[in-house]
């Protein structure tokens, strides 16, 4: 079940990253929304890491929830701010999944 809440707030971390990147493209109102979003994802998510913590070991737990902001944040940017890919770019995504796979298969937990 810790799992799930880990995955779950590795995903609201991909949700706050896109908030702030959407709050940085509009202004006034607009704005305003996307910051509330991010900071509402925020907290889902710190909350969500810290009861994932409480049964999972917490470098694990952390460094899964980092990789999945990164892997989720790196798509977003790819797919909804049209960020480039190239070679490098996907290579090091892939380690970084592959990396987060291991962690996993190796957790006790």
């Amino acid at each position: 079940m810790n799992w799930i809440l880990l995955i779950i707030a590795g995903l609201c971390e991909v949700g706050f990253a896109a908030c702030l990147g959407k709050a940085k493209e509009t202004t006034g109102q607009s704005s305003m929304m996307w910051m509330a979003g991010f900071f509402v994802f925020l907290a889902v998510s710190m909350y969500l890491l810290y009861k994932a913590t409480q049964t999972l070991p917490i470098g694990t737990a952390y460094a899964v929830w980092t990789g999945i902001g990164a892997v989720g944040t790196v798509l977003v940017g790819i797919v909804v701010f049209k960020e480039p890919t190239d070679f490098w770019r996907m290579f090091f995504l892939v380690t970084l999944v592959g990396s987060i796979i291991g962690l996993k298969a190796v957790s006790s937990h």
